[in-house]
């Protein structure tokens, strides 16, 4: 594991807010973390299942089609996809903005097209409804096409955040302190466990200490000779003359206790992301009632997740069929958020870890 150096420390301590590289550090944060990366990941697939039903059943075939192919970007297709790339650059960054690309010719769909968050703020224009974009760095204002085509998600807004904030707004004061205790594991390993040795040469007469020079300088050779070959799997053994002690550089040292400080860390930190510890493969629930109630939050946040990118997604499906000439409508029909496998999964798993532990006391 590569230690965290200081300056890395104090970008972990002080966490930007809302300026121009706040995206960057997000994505920073979910790489050096991997317990939030797979919190995303879990979000993601168990909210997006949907399909569009349009209210003409004799469309409803080519609305399943669009859904299936058009691309998405330049490495996805599906609108499935979109959803999933939608979500993750809601979640992450708080703010989330696409558009629709037609062809002029055909006036057909040619994919959807997903912003870069990094790359753009939103601020208020003349009155309360009105959003201005604008480059990062610059104040240049970004002029969207005035076709309708192109919507734009907030996570949790605020009065004096109107472009919403990241679901990790919090978060990168723990991990700082998370990557300190990492960081003192690593190094203790590299002192405890990387086992270091001292050998100490005591010469026992005068006539030993007027070659003790030398033989301190022949012992370190063949000592070194030794430990090269060791290494290559060749066992040499030493042998010297004389007062020689061989101990173990920090073999009394004890490993500082981390259980307790990281679990608490770790618990605030998917709090946060409001997902139930058995669905990481943490044995962290007691009691088959509180799996219970985790699962229960967890709905409950996947449905907020979904309020949030139905419109986009019942705007896409009616841009299109607006383009092939129907007049209809369509609708998002979500389905249902069923966590009793993963559920039971992790209550089997919860009950082999404590016959295991009943077995070992």
């Amino acid at each position: 594991m590569r230690g965290v150096c200081s300056a890395e420390r104090e970008t972990f301590r002080l966490a930007p807010s809302y300026s121009g590289f706040e995206g960057e550090f997000y994505e920073e944060l979910r790489a050096r973390v991997p317990i939030l990366d797979a919190c995303f990941g879990k979000i993601i697939r168990l909210a997006n299942d949907f399909r569009l039903i349009s209210e003409d059943e004799s469309v409803q075939g080519e609305l399943d089609r669009f859904v299936r192919t058009v691309p998405v970007g330049i490495s996805g297709s599906s609108l499935s996809v979109f959803a999933d790339l939608y979500l993750d650059t809601l979640l992450t960054y708080g703010r989330a903005l696409g558009t629709v690309a037609v062809d002029r010719k055909s006036r057909f769909i040619k994919g959807i097209c997903l912003a870069d968050p990094t790359q753009f703020r939103v601020s208020r224009g003349k009155d309360q409804l009105d959003l201005k974009f604008r480059l990062i760095g610059s104040e240049r204002e970004l002029r969207l096409p005035a076709d309708g085509r192109w919507f734009y998600t907030t996570l949790n807004p605020s009065v004096k955040h109107p472009e919403g904030v990241s679901i990790l707004r919090g978060v990168p004061a723990l991990s700082g302190i998370l990557m300190r205790i990492y960081e003192c594991i690593g190094q203790n390993f590299d002192r405890v466990g990387n086992v270091r040795y001292a050998v100490t040469y005591k010469p026992s007469s005068d006539a030993d200490r007027a070659y003790a020079g030398e033989r301190t300088a022949e012992i370190a050779r063949q000592w070194s000779d030794g430990m090269a070959s060791a290494r290559c799997g060749t066992v040499k053994d030493f042998i010297a003359a004389g007062d020689v002690d061989i101990k173990v550089i920090g073999a009394d040292n004890q490993l500082i206790e981390t259980n307790v400080p990281v679990r608490q860390l770790l618990e605030q930190m998917i709090s946060k992301l409001s997902i139930p510890p058995f669905l990481l493969g943490l044995n962290w629930s007691s009691t088959e009632r509180m799996s219970s109630q985790q699962a229960d939050i967890l709905t409950s946040e996947l449905e907020y997740y979904r309020r949030l990118i139905s419109p986009v997604l019942r705007k896409i499906g009616c841009i299109f069929l607006r383009l092939r000439g129907y007049g209809c409508e369509c609708e998002v029909e979500w389905g249902d958020i069923n966590l009793q496998d993963e559920e039971g999964l992790a209550r089997a798993r919860l009950y082999n870890a404590q016959a295991a532990m009943l077995e070992q006391s």
